[in-house]
């Protein structure tokens, strides 16, 4: 049981810190990482006027679900958040046809799926200090 629960600890945290550097990065240049994804999706079928705000919001919600993972707080709802986050990614990568961005963002999916069916193994995590 100790040796689930430490797995479960360094795999959250682990994709966390992804999710968190991926955001902690782009957050300083923002309007720099929007350009660069709305010029990625020009010849998309996908409107510059979905791409953008999408743009500006990825960092903020890879950054924020990173953090919680790392603490372990909301963890589930992370989780399921990472999850969205990464199949509306998954989309967006199929429709420009960036087949080597795929494999990492479909790994990223399968660990937050991995972490959410195992949730149970959660022991050490922030969210422990509210349970009644």
């Amino acid at each position: 049981m100790i040796n689930n629960t430490i797995s479960f600890l360094i795999l959250r945290v682990a994709i966390g810190a992804t999710m968190f550097g991926h955001g902690l990065v782009r957050l300083p240049k923002l309007d720099k990482f929007s350009g660069w994804m709305v010029k990625s999706f020009e010849n998309s079928m996908l409107p510059a006027s979905l791409v953008k705000p999408f743009s500006y919001a990825l960092p903020i919600a890879e950054f924020l679900i990173g953090l919680l993972l790392i603490i372990g707080l909301f963890t589930r709802q992370s989780l399921v958040a990472g999850s969205i986050v990464m199949i509306m990614l998954i989309l967006g990568t199929t429709l420009i046809e960036n087949w080597e961005a795929l494999v990492s963002q479909l790994i990223h999916a399968a660990f937050f799926a991995l972490l959410l069916s195992y949730i149970t193994y959660n022991s050490y995590a922030v969210d422990n200090l509210f349970k009644k």
